[in-house]
């Protein structure tokens, strides 16, 4: 008997998890349904940077003005396309391409480390900080600042395959990069490109050169510190100069 409550609980728990976990998903089906519409207020992101001010006692930042897609310049969209995701337009979320060769450059690093350190073999499995956002698409890029943490764990990126999902089914392209384009983050309190466009350049979004374009493309990855033009300017430049080689052979979605 005892047993067999055991196994009765066990399993009603495992009924609770599935149920919990699917009527998770079911929410955020809902929310990223609504945003066909819906411009959101904030992003997790956004709320990360507020408890990080909080923390550290310092005064809350937030610079924001949504546009639409047509009032941002086509080179600030064809830069981020060209630095971030360049099969955006052809992709469902998922970049299998850009995956692999992020793989390969990860067992390359490894092999180099594991040189330097005298080792014959580096293992089986390289570092995944290697692949950091060579293989990660605008889609996935958006889940991530919009609704999930900072934190690295295989949950974490399960959720955030499943939501880049949802938002590939319920969104356009357009409507993907338009969100994305206007949360993303451009420096300390600076959030998307009319935001990035008034205060890099003084001007707005609409009115950007290539050359200013590919300088705000090149930022993205990490704004507030290596692609930070005050603290590295020549690493900001160096990959201005790539994105815009690349700006020209991108495509942008129609739809």
């Amino acid at each position: 008997m005892r047993t067999r409550r055991t196994i009765k609980f066990i399993l009603l728990s495992l009924a609770g998890v599935v149920l919990g976990g699917i009527a998770y998903q079911a929410i955020m089906f809902v929310r990223v349904s609504r945003l066909r519409y819906q411009n959101p207020t904030s992003t997790s992101l956004m709320l990360a940077r507020v408890q990080e001010s909080q923390a550290k006692g310092q005064p809350l930042v937030r610079a924001q003005v949504w546009v639409p897609l047509d009032r941002i310049s086509i080179n600030l969209q064809r830069a981020v396309v060209a630095g971030e995701d360049t099969n955006f337009s052809i992709h469902h979320g998922f970049d299998y391409e850009a995956i692999q060769k992020a793989w390969e450059h990860a067992q390359q690093e490894a092999q180099k480390e594991a040189k330097k350190e005298g080792e014959d073999e580096p293992g089986w499995f390289p570092d995944t900080s290697a692949f950091k956002r060579g293989a990660s698409t605008i889609s996935q890029q958006l889940a991530k600042n919009l609704y999930l943490s900072s934190q690295r764990s295989f949950l974490r990126k399960g959720q955030e395959a499943v939501l880049t999902i949802f938002l590939e089914r319920e969104l356009s392209k357009r409507r993907i990069l338009e969100l994305y384009l206007n949360v993303i983050e451009w420096g300390d309190g600076i959030y998307g490109a009319e935001a990035a466009a008034q205060h890099y350049f003084h001007k707005p979004a609409a009115a950007l050169s290539a050359n200013e374009a590919a300088f705000l493309s090149a930022m993205i990855p990490n704004p507030r510190t290596v692609f930070n033009p005050q603290v590295n300017p020549r690493r900001v430049a160096r990959r201005q100069r790539i994105i815009l080689r690349g700006m020209p052979l991108v495509k942008l979605p129609d739809k």
